[in-house]
């Protein structure tokens, strides 16, 4: 029996296929972002002036099931960078987690500031892809990828100008990290039993290398996690079911940080 993450690549494969018939490289080229410089996750995330958190817009997920169908990508989004976020997150993936490319337009539309493509990166075409659509960062997701494609699509990504956000779920894919210079998040959420626990994140930040700057991701549920985390020697924080399951999103985002600021040490 396939688990999620196998049934996810395999419908990735075939919705990639089809979207190269359908939107040709050629044509992607042409969007008006993509000749527009991106603007730096990385840069955005050590700002000391900031917290860190990459919020991010999600309708649902394969373990929660819709989370919030009536959020709106401009409200929302605007809301947690005047929330005072370091960036965002949006999923473009329609099948799993409802989301779409236009989300993702429609937030570059409206903001200034490093948006990251969350999706299931497989084929350089979703690199032009990204591009194509407003992103400046995407995600890689290192249980889906062999270490060469990681460094092949990684390459790819950086001389289009897109940061790079590796994915490592446990210690064993830390051998997948790259020579060249990547963001590495490290995921609380067990992709086979779908759990989350953010010892994953206490645990790894010993393990992995200490010049690459470091995002946790999922399980951050209040003020006092994330400070933890950031003693552990995380930069980035990303937060989205955390955020999506408030009515409004954006408020949810708002109340965290400034509980962070209240927070001692943090």
């Amino acid at each position: 029996m396939k688990s999620i993450l196998e049934k996810i690549v395999a419908a990735k494969k075939a919705e990639v296929e089809e979207r190269k018939s359908l939107y040709p490289e050629k044509l992607l080229e042409r969007s008006l972002f993509f000749e527009t410089k991106s603007v730096s996750l990385r840069q955005y995330l050590l700002r000391t002036d900031l917290q860190g958190i990459i919020a991010e817009f999600k309708r649902k997920s394969p373990s929660k099931g819709m989370i919030n169908e009536f959020a709106q990508v401009e409200t929302t989004t605007l809301g947690y960078m005047q929330a005072g976020a370091s960036a965002l997150s949006v999923l473009t993936d329609n099948q799993f987690f409802g989301g779409s490319n236009e989300d993702l337009s429609k937030a570059r539309k409206f903001n200034f500031c490093p948006i990251l493509r969350k999706d299931f990166i497989i084929d350089p075409y979703q690199l032009i892809e990204a591009k194509s659509i407003g992103a400046d960062a995407i995600l890689l997701i290192a249980a889906i990828l062999k270490k060469s494609e990681i460094e092949s699509l990684g390459k790819q990504a950086l001389e289009l100008g897109l940061e790079v956000l590796l994915e490592l779920h446990d210690v064993e894919e830390i051998e997948k990290i790259p020579d060249f210079e990547v963001i590495i998040g490290v995921n609380n959420r067990n992709l086979k039993t779908m759990t989350t626990t953010i010892e994953t994140a206490l645990l790894m930040s010993k393990k992995l290398p200490v010049a690459n700057l470091k995002v946790a991701e999922s399980g951050i549920t209040d003020a006092s996690v994330l400070c933890s985390l950031k003693q552990s020697g995380y930069q980035g924080f990303l937060i989205g079911e955390q955020f999506m399951k408030h009515r409004r999103p954006e408020l949810g985002c708002k109340k965290m940080i400034e509980a962070i600021k209240q927070t001692k040490p943090c």
